[in-house]
């Protein structure tokens, strides 16, 4: 009989093949959701002026008003703009 540890890593593995398969968008809220689910506004004092330019930029990136890019790629852009 498989230990209870081992169950959970099974389903925690599931779980990230699956949340892989998603757009990087869903990705991106997905992550959202998940790191907003551990509280860690109580350990960190945020402004409200912060607070609020953070949930306003993750819109942006959520309504697809906005485009990413990858680190690496801004990094270049960066390098080529003050070069």
């Amino acid at each position: 009989m498989p230990e209870e540890g081992s169950i959970m890593n099974i389903e925690i593995e599931e779980i990230a093949k699956r949340a892989l398969a998603l757009s990087p968008a869903a990705r991106a809220h997905l992550a959202e959701i998940l790191l907003e689910s551990l509280d860690y506004e109580e350990d960190l004092a945020i402004s409200s002026e912060w607070r609020a330019e953070i949930h306003r930029r993750c819109h942006e990136i959520d309504s697809g008003a906005i485009e990413l890019l990858p680190g690496e790629e801004a990094l270049a852009e960066l390098r080529k703009k003050y070069s």
